[in-house]
């Protein structure tokens, strides 16, 4: 997908937690471990939600900030994630699994916050902005929720 603007980059994002979130069902099915498994739904179900909220920003954002033009985009290192589900977390452990998610927000959070501070119009830094907030609100939920799993 090519990305030109924030309502662009909101479809992606959107997309890349719904891939995600397939992708962690799929593998729990097969999971050997069963803690892994609970972990993988756990995080499926999380990655769906995200989904909805970013599906929120698309169709709720400003209309202005939704058609600002992302240059530097181009510049930024993409994020790496396992875009086709070939079945990559059955492989991990549950550390695994959870370093690999929290990876992957990691660079969601780089990315927004990389765009928060380059964007050349209020609209846009404040949509950044509240997009880098709920990926960091959403990382510090799931490092709770996994903290509370390795304790089980």
């Amino acid at each position: 997908m090519e990305i030109k603007t924030f309502r662009d980059l909101i479809d992606w994002t959107r997309n890349l937690h719904h891939q995600t979130s397939s992708c962690l069902a799929h593998c729990a099915t097969e999971h050997e471990e069963e803690r892994a498994r609970i972990l993988l739904d756990y995080l499926a179900t999380h990655e769906t939600e995200l989904e909805k909220t970013v599906e929120g920003f698309e169709n709720d954002g400003d209309a202005r900030a939704l058609g600002t033009w992302i240059y530097d985009y181009l510049t930024h290192k993409p994020i790496k994630t396992h875009r086709t589900c070939d079945s990559p977390y059955t492989k991990l452990d549950f550390n695994g699994i959870a370093k690999e998610v929290f990876d992957f927000h990691d660079q969601v959070i780089e990315l927004y916050q990389y765009l928060a501070d380059r964007a050349e119009i209020p609209e846009a830094r404040e949509m950044a902005e509240n997009l880098l907030a709920l990926e960091r609100h959403e990382a510090m939920r799931i490092a709770r929720e996994v903290g509370r799993m390795q304790d089980v």
